[in-house]
């Protein structure tokens, strides 16, 4: 079970309530609903009264049509308000427009139900909610803090008596610190009504303005698009670089070293030779590692000849022995599943050489390789049972192309 209490209601139902910070937590929550729910009202009173007004001569037209998405800021104000009480994630429920401009911001809102839910609690919060806050604050927190300062209310008095909460005279101390006294007994008695108050009005606010199973369904499937995008233009972007270094710096070094070779050619022996024959092989060594480089950005077998003989280079070149079962061959598949397998088998060879037995929690590459495979919505899946064999699956779905 979780040590720390997600809302009030728990903290009432595991005894800690009044040895925690719930209780000026809810009182915050319910007396910060005032600061919120009067700018509410306001901007509703107004902008109702002059759209109504104006709609005779179409002017107002806008007005009404902006009293609509007067719960959107206000929703959003009342989430991040809600952490006061709710430990609980509560996220916007609205998508992100497909096109940019306020425009298909503003269609796209009007078209959600969550816009209306939340124009329905903006209505109640201004109308109603905050006037309640406010009394449970002033009849809960008011009344005992009135008590407790029985005293200092009669020192203070210039008559030399205080009528508590109008109806008890008191004109001397003794009566005075037992009116506090009764203060003291009565606020931590009060302040449970107050935490289950503020957990009922938070509970009501995560009703009408948190996503729902729909709404949650969209922006999931609006994440894996996202994604799904960004690996698009991740696997684009590689291929740039790899082309660039292809067509510029390596033809660049490759002119290089062959300068540099007939240059040693036509020098003749003795102390400029050796050097040119030092640059000559260091030239060639940076050509190497630089086709090495390319080939791990975006092999150029992968881009030619597609998965099936970029997995077959990959089985050659392996530092263990590698059976290689293309027979089947593959379709051409969708350039950002071709690279995640490819680097997927890449990663899973290497591991077999580094990390054999090692636990992927401790940092065996296997943990990149699962999250590279998750952007696509594809899975590994790894069975090692003790003394083997261990068996590595990478499954990725997508649409096959002829």
């Amino acid at each position: 079970m979780d040590d720390h209490p997600r809302t009030p209601w728990q903290a009432l139902a595991r005894g800690r309530y009044l040895r925690s910070s719930w209780p000026w937590r809810a009182a915050g929550y319910l007396g910060g609903s005032v600061l919120t729910g009067i700018p509410v009202l306001l901007v509703l009173v107004l902008l109702a009264g002059v759209g109504a007004t104006l709609s005779l001569v179409l002017v107002g037209l806008p007005l009404l049509a902006l009293l609509g998405l007067v719960g959107v800021p206000a929703g959003a104000v009342e989430r991040r308000r809600l952490r006061l009480v709710d430990r609980g994630p509560a996220g916007t429920p609205h998508r992100t427009p497909a096109e940019p401009g306020l425009l298909a911001w503003a269609r796209l809102r009007y078209r959600e139900q969550a816009t209306w839910r939340e124009l329905a609690h903006a209505v109640l919060h201004g109308l109603l909610l905050w006037w309640v806050d406010l009394a449970v604050v002033a009849a809960l927190l008011g009344l005992p803090l009135l008590l407790l300062t029985t005293p200092l209310q009669l020192a203070l008095a210039a008559d030399g008596e205080v009528k508590v909460v109008k109806l008890w005279l008191v004109t001397s101390y003794p009566p005075a610190f037992a009116v506090a006294a009764a203060g003291a007994v009565l606020l931590p008695a009060l302040l449970y009504p107050l935490g289950a108050v503020a957990g009922a009005r938070a509970a009501l606010t995560r009703t009408l303005l948190a996503p729902r199973g729909r709404e949650l369904q969209g922006l999931l499937a609006e994440v894996t698009r996202s994604r799904a995008r960004l690996v698009d233009a991740f696997e684009a972007e590689r291929r740039r670089i790899e082309r660039d270094l292809h067509d510029g710096a390596q033809q660049r070094l490759v002119a290089l070293t062959m300068t540099l070779g007939l240059a040693r050619l036509d020098a003749p022996p003795g102390p400029l030779a050796d050097r040119l024959a030092t640059a000559h092989d260091e030239a060639g060594k940076i050509l190497a590692e630089l086709r090495e480089l390319i080939h791990g950005i975006h092999p150029q077998v992968l881009t030619d000849y597609g998965l099936t003989g970029a997995l077959a280079d990959v089985a050659e070149r392996s530092a263990v022995p590698v059976d290689a079962d293309l027979s089947t061959g593959l379709p051409r598949l969708p350039e950002s599943v071709e690279a995640a397998a490819y680097f997927g088998v890449c990663e899973a060879l290497a591991n077999i050489g580094k990390h054999s037995g090692a636990d992927p929690a401790a940092g065996s590459g296997l943990t990149g390789l699962a999250d590279r495979i998750a952007v696509l919505d594809g899975t590994l899946t790894i069975t090692s049972p003790p003394g083997g064999p261990t068996v590595l699956s990478l499954e990725i779905p997508c649409p096959v192309s002829p």
